[in-house]
């Protein structure tokens, strides 16, 4: 079965759209539909329940799920790693959330990949269930979160700590400005529940997003405020394109880096993270 066939199912399932499916996939729909029928043919039984505005996942498309996320993320580490030049014997694979490349992996990728000789690497942006479970899986050498990664196989620790300051277009008070189009910023599991208690009287927020970069770019062309790290809006309070909002405290968000216990790629995991911690011991 061609790995083809179950990233267009992974596909389908997370947008519930053939049509959006088959754009992400630079195909047409009708090829994205053969290739939901071909999955269904091959385990004779349906994925998709497909009403005419509205896709479900069967229970046996639920249960697919896992395992084509397993094929897909072997076989393309897999491909990765034949494809190694002569001079790249190894390969260290890391991720972290959306949010994390924002605010934290972004500036520190190039002295990274520069400080290992013979090594090819892999970045990518995933959720904080996806990190977890593709460490789990061996598909993945570190993750990093704003939360710890659970699990008696991982070690997470402590590598740094960013600093967030809730900044403004316009000057204000912490009221005005959670009224007036807040944006709220996913920085992890902890954040979102001191700030439900920090802020327990203000109003939903006008706009969610699970990147830093997705806010700052929002309230930057439509007004509004929001949680950002110091080290990406000091610039732009320095240029007075945004605000500190008066009275609003700093907060400091741990940042983790996770891999497994019995990592083969330890001494690299080592020597990444002491780089780490010598380029942004705080943000």
């Amino acid at each position: 079965m061609d790995v083809k066939v179950f990233k267009t199912f992974l596909e389908v399932a997370q947008t519930r759209h053939f049509g959006r499916a088959a754009e992400n996939l630079y195909i047409t729909q009708a090829a994205t539909s053969a290739r939901i029928k071909q999955l269904e043919s091959y385990f004779d039984t349906r994925l998709f329940i497909r009403d005419r505005n509205n896709i479900k996942l069967t229970s046996a498309g639920e249960r697919l799920i896992a395992y084509a996320e397993v094929m897909v993320s072997t076989l393309e580490q897999a491909k990765n790693e034949l494809a190694l030049g002569d001079n790249k014997t190894l390969q260290l694979s890391l991720a972290g959330t959306p949010n994390i490349w924002d605010a934290y992996l972004q500036s520190s990728l190039s002295q990274i990949t520069s400080a290992f000789s013979g090594y090819g690497f892999q970045a990518e942006a995933l959720s904080r269930a996806q990190l977890n479970r593709n460490l789990l899986e061996r598909t993945l050498d570190i993750a990093f979160s704003f939360d710890p990664l659970k699990s008696d196989e991982l070690m997470s620790k402590e590598i740094a700590r960013m600093t967030l300051a809730l900044v403004s277009t316009q000057r204000s008070d912490v009221t005005s400005a959670l009224s007036n189009q807040y944006v709220y910023i996913d920085w992890g599991t902890r954040f979102a529940s001191e700030h439900a208690l920090r802020h327990q009287q203000m109003p939903a927020p006008y706009l969610r997003t699970s990147t830093g970069r997705i806010a700052l770019d929002f309230i930057l062309d439509n007004t509004g405020a929001a949680y950002l790290p110091v080290s990406m809006v000091s610039p732009l309070l320095t240029s007075t394109q945004l605000y500190s909002v008066e009275g609003a405290e700093l907060w400091l968000r741990p940042i983790f880096i996770n891999y497994r216990k019995d990592s083969v790629s330890f001494e690299a995991i080592a020597k990444i993270e002491g780089l780490l911690q010598e380029m942004f011991p705080q943000l």
